[in-house]
């Protein structure tokens, strides 16, 4: 395995590289960092030359300074790395850098995976989780262990489970990457008003993809995360949507077996 860091400027970026064939990237969420993928680094460098990294703000990466473009981070460390095309796998924000990602670089794109993301414009619907709103509040008071309870509460449990229904060694895993990006206040700095944000949103152009895609969601998650995974299936055409009963916002860290393959197949059909 390779390691390294980049540097797409404003920040070094932590990155692993490994395995042969076609590039297979992975952009981890917004609230934890590319260990989220321990889970598939095995099976899918077997397959694929595997990419993984650290956003700035988050893991080993340099922490923010200031608003920061996601898609382009990512386009400059393809760039310092010689790649010209891969496979572009992401989950929650990770997913939504992909979508923007695919529709800016479409050339560079062979194969679209979102796992819980929604496209940038798409509007949530009805009253936001009672863990986000209390986040919020926690944020401003400095609570930062409220603030990483929270979160794990509100992307590992999700709507519709308490703590003790769920793996502790996944939740105990997601607080440790989580604390990160809390204590560097990287949702604050660096995303809460991003880097020039693709205009128009993503939502708009969905028709405007026309890789291979996959949309995937947990059945326990926030019941937008769902409404949003069935927009992308039925916008882009040829698009494939899949469920994991009994997961939420990060399934690959609850079932990883069945996700990885859930996606080698997808991948192995192109």
């Amino acid at each position: 395995m390779t390691t390294g860091y980049a540097d797409p400027g404003d920040g070094k970026l932590y990155y692993e590289i490994e395995g042969k064939g076609e590039v297979l990237v992975l952009i981890h969420a917004g609230f934890v960092d590319s260990r989220m993928w321990d889970g598939q680094w095995d099976a899918f460098i077997q397959h694929y030359r595997v990419l993984r990294f650290d956003m700035r703000g988050f893991g080993k990466s340099d922490p923010a300074t200031g608003p920061v473009s996601r898609r382009q981070d990512l386009y400059r460390l393809l760039q310092e790395l010689g790649i010209e095309r891969a496979h572009v796998l992401g989950c929650s924000m990770g997913g939504e850098i992909a979508i923007d990602f695919t529709l800016e670089h479409p050339d560079m794109v062979l194969s679209l995976i979102v796992v819980s993301g929604i496209p940038g414009g798409f509007e949530m619907r009805g009253a936001p989780p009672s863990q986000l709103l209390e986040m919020l509040q926690a944020l401003e008071q400095g609570d930062l262990n409220r603030v990483s309870d929270l979160q794990i509460r509100l992307w590992v449990d999700g709507s519709f489970r308490q703590p003790e229904q769920v793996d502790s060694c996944v939740r105990q895993r997601a607080t440790e990457m989580n604390r990160i990006p809390v204590e560097n206040g990287t949702w604050v700095i660096a995303d809460a008003n991003p880097l020039n944000p693709l205009n128009p949103p993503a939502t708009g152009r969905l028709g405007d993809i026309a890789v291979p895609a996959l949309f995937m969601a947990g059945s326990l998650d926030n019941p937008e995360i769902l409404r949003a995974a069935d927009l992308l299936a039925n916008e882009i055409k040829g698009a494939k949507k899949v469920v994991m009963p009994d997961t939420a916002h990060v399934p690959n860290m609850e079932k990883p077996a069945e996700f990885n393959r859930i996606v080698l197949d997808f991948l192995s059909r192109l």
